[in-house]
């Protein structure tokens, strides 16, 4: 599903413009795998946590859930309006946090890359919240964005109109014309608190520019994950993934 032309617009009153990507391609080959690595032995978490209650923001605009000194670090560039990065989540995440990340041996970093620009006030929204509800957040935003995208195109006159406004106002009349405040209230994030959030012009603008950085990068599409950046695949499926990883002594 794709949103309206209005809805991808790029955020003209930003000074740094969305890079440009596409949601989902055609998953890209691996290189040939290398032998199999040992076996890795699994790291006790902090006493009375499990891993996946360990979250920290980090310096490139990111999340990263799990041990930080995990031997195995798992990136993923994700949109959270992407289908195909709906079903790399609804596929994969819970078997990542179970499997893998409660382990020890991996951890799992996601930088929400605003492709879109419907994007940014979710991902402002995300940012609103305590660290530790980021995983939940965007797990929630997958599992519900058929509805959100429905309402989106049927918003299209109104998000076209939140473009005019002034620029502390704009996030917010987007954000309420797709339910998202509604949605957020509903776990956790008071409407004053989304206003107070959406008002924030430079974390728009902080959020426009770790995109631009990722695109520098070389990401052109979502979802791209790498492990221990190598083994980059756009368009990958956990099934994809996840051999990867035990290669890697995740077994």
């Amino acid at each position: 599903m794709t949103s309206p032309r209005s809805i991808l617009l790029a955020l003209a009153a930003l000074p740094v413009a969305l890079s440009l990507a596409a949601c989902g391609k055609t998953p890209d080959a691996t290189a040939p795998a290398a032998a199999a690595a040992q076996a890795l032995a699994k790291v006790p978490p902090p006493a009375g946590k499990a891993w996946s209650d360990v979250v920290a923001a980090t310096p490139e605009g990111g999340y990263l859930m799990g041990n930080p000194a995990a031997p195995i670090k798992l990136l993923e560039y994700g949109s959270l309006s992407c289908p195909h990065c709906k079903k790399f989540s609804d596929d994969g995440f819970e078997k990542l946090r179970t499997n893998y990340i409660a382990s020890g041996r991996v951890n799992y970093e996601y930088r929400s890359f605003a492709i879109h620009s419907i994007d940014v006030p979710m991902t402002m929204l995300v940012n609103c919240a305590p660290k530790e509800s980021a995983f939940a957040l965007v797990e929630q935003i997958y599992q519900n964005q058929d509805a959100i995208m429905t309402k989106a195109q049927a918003g299209e006159a109104q998000i076209a109109a939140a473009y005019k406004l002034p620029d502390n106002q704009r996030f917010f009349a987007i954000a309420q014309s797709l339910g998202l405040i509604e949605f957020f209230a509903q776990r956790g994030i008071a409407v004053d608190q989304a206003k107070s959030c959406l008002a924030n012009v430079g974390a728009a603008t902080a959020i426009a520019k770790h995109t631009d950085d990722y695109g520098k990068e070389g990401i052109d599409s979502t979802p791209t994950l790498l492990v221990n950046g190598a083994n980059k695949i756009a368009g990958a499926t956990f099934d994809q993934i996840e051999p990867i990883l035990q290669n890697a002594g995740a077994r």
